[in-house]
């Protein structure tokens, strides 16, 4: 092996360890939840409250939804 074919592996090797290493682990938060969460946390902290956020609209299908 040359050098430069070791020294490619070996950046490849340290690219592919920082990207796995991201994210988390656990379900998304939507939007709302979020909203609900960051105002139960200001009640706690005695800090002031955000706005009440409004409840999620029902999705309208789309026409290309069945292609996904």
């Amino acid at each position: 092996m040359t050098g430069s074919r070791i020294l490619t592996i070996l950046v490849l090797l340290a690219a592919l360890g920082a990207v796995s290493a991201c994210g988390r682990k656990a379900p998304l938060d939507t939007p709302y939840q979020a909203a609900i969460d960051a105002r139960k946390e200001a009640e706690r902290a005695n800090e002031p409250v955000p706005p009440e956020p409004q409840p999620p609209v029902k999705d309208k299908p789309f026409i290309l939804d069945p292609l996904l």
